[in-house]
């Protein structure tokens, strides 16, 4: 499955900082749970990322 396939599958995304010092992203979908967690430079980066897209995303709309 790729960024463009569309998909029935509903997930649950849940963001916030750790006790450790980490930005967790934790995902649950279908009774998986995914937690990721990332160095709060690395969660910048990926937030950098996600303002990029939504950009772009912009763009493509219209």
């Amino acid at each position: 499955m790729g960024i463009n396939s569309e998909s029935d599958i509903e997930a649950n995304l849940q963001i916030g900082p750790t006790d450790q010092g980490m930005v967790r992203l934790y995902v649950e979908a279908n009774g998986v749970e995914i937690p990721m967690d990332f160095e709060p430079d690395e969660a910048r980066e990926i937030a950098e990322e996600l303002l990029a897209a939504a950009k772009a995303a912009e763009l493509r709309k219209g």
